[in-house]
C-alpha cells in the first residue's frame, strides 16, 4: 500500500518535475501506466537508479542511467523517480500482459479493458518477448509524453498496425476503437450507440486509404492525420486512455 509518507515524498518529487523540466501534471496524471508506477515510488532520497541496478533481486537489470538518458527525453532525476516506482510495481524488472490488464481494469472499471490493455501491452513491447522491461516502458513514455507529433503518429500507427505487417486494414481500426469504447463503458456523454465506433471507423478509413487498396500504409496514416484536424483530435483519443 502506499503510505502517507510516500505519498508526500510522491508529491514532492511532482512538483520538482513540473518545476525544473516542464513535466506537465494533466499529462503525467492522464496516464494510468505513470500515476500506478509513480504513486508507488520508494520515499528514500538516498536512494538512485545506479544503486537500484545493482539488486541482484532483480531479474531483468536495466541499461545504466546514461544510456536511458540519452535514448529518452527524461532527465536523471526523472528516470530515478520512474524506476522507484516501476520496481516497487514490478520487483522483478519486467511487466507481464496481466499487470497490464490489472492496472486498467481498476481505472476503468465500468467498462472492459482487457481487450485494450492487450493491444496497449503489445505496443510498449518493442521485441515481442511478451514482457515490458523498464527500458521499454520509458521508451514508449518518452515519445507519448515528449515526442514529436511525427514520432507520436508512428507510435499511434505501431498500435493500430495489429500483426505489425506495416500496414493497417480497416478491421484493425475497427479492433481498437471497439476496445478504447469498451474500456470506457457508459462513462461517456451522450453515450455512445453499438454502432459509433465502425461509423467513426468508415469516415478515418476513407480519408487515410488514399489510393484505395484496401489497406493504410505509414505514409498514408501520417499525411492524413497531419492534415485533417479532426482525424488528428480523434487519433489522440488513445493518448487520453494511456
Amino acid at each position: 500500500m502506499c503510505t502517507p509518507t510516500k505519498r508526500t515524498q510522491w508529491r514532492e518529487d511532482l512538483q520538482h518535475l513540473r518545476k525544473d523540466h516542464g513535466f506537465s501534471k494533466k499529462v503525467l496524471l492522464n496516464c494510468c501506466l505513470v500515476r500506478r508506477i509513480i504513486t508507488w515510488a520508494s520515499p528514500n532520497p538516498k536512494d538512485s537508479v545506479e544503486d537500484e541496478l545493482e539488486l541482484s533481486a532483480v531479474r531483468h537489470r536495466p541499461e545504466g542511467l546514461e544510456q536511458l538518458e540519452a535514448q529518452t527525453r527524461f532527465s536523471r532525476k526523472e528516470l530515478q523517480i520512474l524506476y522507484r516506482g516501476f520496481k516497487t510495481e514490478c520487483p522483478s524488472g519486467i511487466v507481464n500482459e496481466d499487470t497490464f490488464k490489472d492496472i486498467y481494469s481498476q481505472f476503468f472499471p465500468q467498462g472492459d479493458a482487457s481487450t485494450y490493455a492487450h493491444f496497449l501491452f503489445n505496443a510498449f513491447d518493442t521485441d515481442h518477448n511478451g514482457s515490458v522491461s523498464f527500458e521499454d516502458f520509458v521508451m514508449g513514455l518518452s515519445i507519448l509524453l515528449r515526442g514529436t507529433v511525427q514520432e507520436k503518429l508512428n507510435w499511434a500507427f505501431n498500435l493500430y498496425d495489429i500483426n505489425k505487417d506495416g500496414y493497417i486494414t480497416k478491421e484493425e481500426m475497427l479492433d481498437i476503437m471497439k476496445a478504447i469504447y469498451d474500456m470506457m463503458g457508459k462513462c461517456t456523454y451522450p453515450v455512445l450507440k453499438e454502432e459509433t465506433p465502425r461509423q467513426h471507423v468508415e469516415v478515418f478509413f476513407q480519408k487515410m486509404d488514399k489510393n484505395k487498396d484496401g489497406v493504410v500504409t505509414i505514409d498514408e496514416f501520417i499525411d492524413c492525420c497531419q492534415n485533417d484536424e479532426n482525424i488528428m483530435r480523434s487519433m489522440h483519443l488513445f493518448e487520453n486512455v494511456l
